[in-house]
């Protein structure tokens, strides 16, 4: 559920079926390639290629499939040029909601998501992006306390150890890759690291209405042009709405 736990996306995308997966391999084509476009193609100073490079191999996009959208995008050849948009809005129990997207029919997209919202029982108006705050977050293993003590000493803002073992680590967005490296420095193996957006407060839900939630961020994601979207939506009642099939 993007927005609520900031892994838990990357983790319910992995179990998408072969349909699905397509959609997630093409978003993360559309976003190297946008990335290249801007700024070039070496990540090592084009921070927005670096950080969709990072998402597309958390989601286990394959190395070919990244090496021809850089190759496409460097020589023009079927590399549409896209627009970074941004809308904002609530959603149901007046959740929260910013939806991020590419594309290269603005008329389009803010047509399809405000659909999204009107048949989900939400409003695309307001102003929420204040409400969300950029931040840089990693996935390492081990989660012991060695490794613990690494991220600390690098900067890192937040650890939790997560159920499967790993360690989830928070940084500044502008500390997140120097911490990353140090980590795998320090013997550390780094599953995952993104730029993201967390909530700076939680929406409080009823089970009907995460439920209602969860079902409105799929549509929304569903969406060729989306390629993230953040909630204020209250994460245990999300996931427990997930795990009861009430988003189904």
């Amino acid at each position: 559920m993007a927005g609520h736990n900031k892994w838990s996306q990357i983790k319910r995308k992995k179990a998408a079926n072969d349909k699905q997966r397509g959609k997630i391999i093409s978003k993360h084509i559309r976003a190297i390639q946008s990335a290249v476009r801007e700024g070039g193609a070496d990540p090592s100073s084009n921070l927005a290629l670096k950080n969709a490079l990072g998402g597309a191999r958390a989601d286990d996009v394959p190395a070919d499939n990244i090496e021809r959208a850089i190759e496409r995008a460097q020589g023009g050849e079927g590399a549409a040029a896209f627009d970074a948009v941004a809308y904002e809005g609530y959603g149901p129990a007046g959740v929260a909601f910013l939806v991020e997207a590419l594309t290269d029919n603005r008329n389009r997209t803010v047509a399809e998501v405000r659909h999204v919202f009107t048949k989900h029982g939400g409003n695309l108006s307001g102003s929420t992006a204040w409400q969300f705050d950029p931040i840089g977050a990693l996935l390492v293993t081990p989660a012991d306390e060695a490794t613990q003590e690494a991220a600390i000493d690098l900067g890192a803002t937040d650890l939790e150890v997560q159920e499967d073992g790993t360690l989830s680590v928070t940084t500044a967005p502008t500390d997140l890759y120097a911490v990353a490296d140090g980590l795998e420095a320090a013997g550390a193996r780094v599953e995952a690291a993104q730029l993201t957006k967390e909530p700076q407060t939680l929406t409080d839900l009823e089970a009907a209405d995460a439920a209602k939630v969860v079902r409105m961020v799929d549509a929304l994601e569903e969406l060729d042009d989306v390629q993230n979207v953040y909630t204020t939506a209250d994460p245990a009642a999300v996931d427990d709405a997930v795990y009861a099939g009430g988003a189904s």
